[in-house]
């Protein structure tokens, strides 16, 4: 039991320091990045042309003492009157068993532009206003801890501040056409302060997000009988970037998918490295999708750890009633998950 609550206490100032360290800063993660379409990318909204909501869940590293738990619903829908979509999106993420807590609620708005008769243009924005707040109570410290004993003493570390608060700002384009689809997304313009202690000037930092994929049908002349869609996503944020590589195959109301994501990119210090391998299963029928992943860790936290639990994502999707109205151009068609 006293080795659990040391590992515990490791394992929460780990947490503790990527999200303190202006460095490593990141956003939660998702595996079902097209199930997930406003967090991926503002400029998503609206682009079905139905009323959309979307809820997702996300498990990270169940067997490690300290997972990562994050929820996230959406809604959105496209206006004529607006020449574009209106969308909402909330997520709330909580690590190292809650000691970490990050919410965030979000709008935004993307506007459509006809290029060509089968190629469009959209352009996204989106304001968010975000909380991060901190358990004091759940951390323990070096001070605390009696050789023989365990826990036992009070910490002299000076407490922060429990909550950070503060507004921010994102934008996003995505150019398309009824077989490829691509966008990028930058999110955190303003790079917003995130520290817990006043003397620190910690930032969220920027992240930049570029995707691209394609939809083949399996018959050019029927492609309701089924499509293959391979995938590319490269996101960096501070030192951080990765890349996922990925392919869909969707036959009748059946999907599957496999991912697989490198993290390191741009970091010459420490190299590219393999983090995982996502594998998905969907169902799609009529207005309702349902889809679960897991994601396998094949990073050295994996071959350390010895079980890591992977990550377990689950979504659910609906459309409303779909307008029948003849449009100028058509919505955009890409993976579900």
């Amino acid at each position: 039991m006293r080795l659990k609550r040391i590992f515990h206490y490791l394992f929460l100032s780990f947490v503790l320091l990527l999200f303190h360290s202006q460095s490593w800063a990141q956003d939660p993660q998702f595996s079902q990045f097209y199930a997930n379409p406003l967090y991926l990318n503002p400029a998503f909204a609206g682009s079905t042309f139905c009323p959309r909501i979307a809820v997702n869940y996300r498990n990270q590293w169940p067997s490690l003492d300290g997972q990562f738990v994050t929820y996230s619903g959406s809604y959105d829908q496209y206006f004529d009157v607006l020449r574009g979509g209106v969308g909402a999106l909330v997520y709330q993420d909580n690590a190292g068993d809650g000691t970490i807590k990050t919410f965030s609620a979000s709008l935004m708005y993307a506007y459509t532009l006809r290029i060509t008769e089968n190629m469009a243009l959209k352009a996204g924005f989106q304001g968010s206003f975000w909380q991060k707040s901190l358990d004091w109570n759940k951390l323990t410290f070096g001070d605390m801890i009696d050789p023989r004993y365990g826990f036992i003493y009070s910490t002299q570390e000076t407490e922060g501040s429990r909550a950070v608060n503060n507004v921010d700002f994102s934008t996003g384009f995505l150019l398309y056409n009824e077989f490829w689809y691509l966008g990028v997304a930058v999110h955190h313009l303003a790079e917003p302060r995130e520290s817990f202690f006043q003397n620190d000037d910690a930032v969220l930092y920027r992240k930049y997000t570029g995707h691209f994929g394609a939809v083949i049908p399996f018959r050019r002349d029927d492609p309701e009988y089924g499509s293959v869609s391979p995938n590319i996503l490269f996101m960096t944020q501070g030192q951080a970037s990765q890349l996922n590589l990925g392919i869909y195959a969707k036959k009748s109301v059946i999907i599957g998918g496999i991912w697989y994501r490198f993290n390191n990119l741009t970091n010459t210090e420490f190299g590219i490295t393999s983090d995982a391998v996502s594998l998905l299963i969907g169902i799609e029928v009529d207005k309702f999708k349902f889809g679960y992943s897991y994601d396998i860790t094949v990073s050295r936290l994996g071959s350390i750890d010895g079980n890591t639990g992977g990550a377990h994502e689950v979504s659910l999707g609906l459309k409303l009633n779909c307008p029948t109205k003849r449009r100028r151009f058509k919505a955009l068609n890409c993976p579900e998950f």
